[in-house]
Formats: C-alpha cells, structure tokens, sequence
C-alpha cells in the first residue's frame, strides 16, 4: 500500500504495548466493535484510517489490519501465552542452554516460543499485506535511532509481518534483540515501548505529513487503547537505594509508563475532542508483563468487562462512534 497525497488518514486506531496485557487491549476493541455495531456501523477496519501499535499491540495491530477480529486476537492471547512466556521449568532449561553464550545475565525467555506463534499467526503475511496504513515502532540499538516500520514505505513493505512484530515486541530483560536487515542495514531491533510504549503521537505525526485533506490535529479523531496502567508503586527507600541490578526490570516498568503517560498528554492537548483514550487502573498484582497463569488471566479479562460496564466508558464510545 503506497501513501500519496491523496491518502486519507484523519482517524486514527493507536495500540499501546504491554506484554500478555494485550488482552485487555482486544477485550476493549471487542468493545469498541459492540459499540460500532450499535451505531449502525461496520467494524473497525472500515472506521480507521491508520493503525499504529508498540510492542503487544503491534501484534494487535498488524492482526487488525490483515482483518483478525479483536475475538479472535484475544483467544490468540489465551491460547499461546504459554509458549511466549514459558514457566519457570522451561525459563530454567533454556537459561542453561544459554548460560556458556548469553552469561548470567541473559534475558528471562529465548523468543524461540515468541517467535514460533508469530509465525504461526502471521504466516508469510508482509508488512505491505495491510489492508490498511499501519506503523509500528521499534529501536535499532546498532544505530541507536527509532525505526518506524511503515506498511505503505515501499523499504518496508515486504519485511515479513512476524519478524516487525518480533522486533517491536523485544522488551530487554525480557527477550533478546532480534537481527533484521532493514533499509539495506543490519538491525539489532528492541522493544517499541522504548520509543513510544504509547504510539499515538507517532500517529499523528504521519497523518499530519501524508494527508493533505488534515488541517490541524483537531480534525483527527484518534483512539487510542491502553492495556492497563501500573498503580504499585516503588516505595521512597527503595527508589534511593537500588543499584544497577535492582532497578534492571523496574526500570524498563517505568521507562515504558512514564512515554505513555506523557503521549497521552501531548495527544489530548493536540487533539481535543476527537481524542478518546481508553485506559483503566490495574490492581497491584495484574500489572506484570508476562503473568500468564489463569488466575491474572482470568482477573485482566474481568477488568477489562468491568471497564466496558462503565457510564463514563458507555459514554465515551457512543461519543466516537459519532464522531468516525
């Protein structure tokens, strides 16, 4: 799909990143799509005119954009969780096998269970397979610069639509860099999350420079859908006493609520009305990025439902779906 002058992309579908908390994602869009439906209107394909997602919600977005329903992307989740963040005995087994190449140190999973779902998925599926404008981001640490894949940049549009996934979702401490040619250069691609957990301004940006019919951001109408947000703090002592090691997982915690949080800020100030941001409180316990037992499953579900039940939630939904 090549952009052009002419390209439409005044409304926006942004996905936040968050490990297994992509669910909540899907369970929201499924929500959104209810909410379509009820308005007379078709789903979410038809009412967007560019996706953009980080981390887990590049897998959401690229699924969205080859046509998945938010249904089936959330039993994606259910069903392979356990194959991207294998337990303890399997964490433990590969650690071993990776302990004489990677040290002590390495990170917590080998991507090998990651990347064989994302294959599964996604298939020979390429980036230029969108059936809509979509981006994604992620960071090559060889070069030390963000890289935002681009569904209609011709250098993008036939790198496979699992290998972006795979790069964008490559938390450090979590999984390894993946390797990547990209642009005629040899990538080492890490986590989008560390560019922009929360894509949205990155969105915007590109409607803003590809669509001549935009004047101004407040003539977007943006949606943006988080996976939950952190509230278990990091206590004064800790946050004054913490070395290197301590704040090793932490901080990626931090680093990746701390963009998002700040994106929200600078997108409802560009945006204005048009800007709905579906977002709710996680309970201490629900917040990990690789919890995947059936207990914090079953808990993320639950209050994703319970977010959907909300007035103001009802509210804010019937106010987009005027507004697409």
């Amino acid at each position: 799909m090549q952009a052009d002058a002419t390209m439409k992309m005044r409304r926006i579908l942004s996905l936040d990143g968050g490990g297994i908390r992509g669910l909540v994602s899907c369970v929201w869009l499924s929500g959104v799509e209810d909410a379509l439906a009820q308005g007379g209107k078709p789903g979410l394909l038809h009412n967007f005119d560019l996706l953009a997602g980080s981390s887990t919600g590049a897998m959401v977005a690229c699924g969205v954009s080859l046509g998945f329903t938010p249904a089936q992307l959330a039993q994606f989740y259910r069903e392979h969780r356990h194959t991207i963040f294998p337990g303890m005995a399997g964490r433990l087994w590969s650690r071993a096998g990776r302990l004489f190449t990677q040290g002590v140190s390495a990170p917590r999973y080998d991507a090998k269970g990651l990347e064989r779902v994302l294959k599964k998925v996604f298939g020979t599926a390429t980036l230029g397979d969108a059936k809509k404008p979509l981006l994604v981001t992620s960071y090559d640490t060889i070069a030390r610069k963000p890289i935002v894949f681009k569904s209609f940049k011709p250098e993008h549009a036939h790198l496979p639509m699992w290998e972006i996934c795979r790069a964008s979702s490559a938390a450090p401490t979590y999984f390894p860099a993946h390797p990547m040619t990209v642009e005629g250069r040899k990538r080492a691609m890490i986590d989008g999350g560390v560019v922009a957990n929360n894509p949205t301004a990155c969105a915007i940006a590109e409607a803003l420079r590809k669509d001549a019919r935009v004047d101004g951001a407040q003539n977007l109408v943006v949606l943006s859908v988080g996976t939950g947000e952190r509230s278990r703090p990091i206590d004064l002592k800790s946050a004054q006493e913490w070395g290197a090691v301590e704040w090793a997982i932490p901080i990626i915690d931090v680093l990746f609520d701390g963009n998002t949080d700040a994106v929200d800020y600078i997108a409802h100030h560009l945006v204005g009305d048009g800007y709905f941001r579906m977002q709710a409180e996680l309970l201490t316990g629900l917040d990990d990025l690789d919890d995947v037992s059936a207990t914090n499953i079953a808990a993320l579900e639950s209050m994703a439902q319970a977010y959907l039940l909300r007035e103001d939630t009802r509210r804010m939904l019937a106010a987009l779906v005027a507004r697409l």
